[in-house]
């Protein structure tokens, strides 16, 4: 018999190789963990300048003296400021200013951006990922009381 029960206890109890296999069952998981901690850390970041770049151009419409002088002046923000953001590129960027339906003294901004371009599209298949369309609106009230 080549191995005897002294020999077979003491292979049992060994547990050099415990922390390899823990890291094979650990890392996997923390790799997807961290791929998608950078994923979303990139797109909230590039939300939140979509978010920045409406806010401002809301805030610069509030000069126009109408609807057409406000969009004129949104369209040129976005255009003067759009290139300005580190993770959006103007020419993915897309926007609307107008009279709120629902409120006709309030003046809205709707700002979209393709996302397309990001790096984090990369790990579609490993991490869930959300829409490649970012949209956000910022709504200010008409100057001129």
């Amino acid at each position: 018999m080549p191995f005897s029960r002294k020999s077979l206890a003491r292979g049992l109890c060994d547990a050099g190789g415990a922390a390899a296999v823990e890291f094979a069952f650990v890392f996997p998981v923390a790799l997807i963990f961290f791929c998608g901690l950078l994923a979303y850390g990139l797109y909230f970041g590039a939300a939140h300048s979509v978010q920045q770049l409406a806010a401002d151009a809301a805030r610069a419409s509030v000069g126009g003296l109408d609807d057409a002088e406000r969009a004129a002046i949104v369209n040129a923000h976005i255009a003067a400021s759009g290139g300005n953001y580190p993770l959006l590129s103007a020419d993915r960027i897309s926007v609307t200013a107008q009279a709120l339906a629902a409120d006709p003294s309030q003046f809205e901004v709707r700002v979209a951006f393709d996302s397309r371009d990001l790096p984090i599209w990369v790990l579609q298949g490993l991490v869930p990922l959300p829409r490649k369309t970012i949209e956000r609106a910022a709504i200010i009230k008409r100057g001129g009381y």
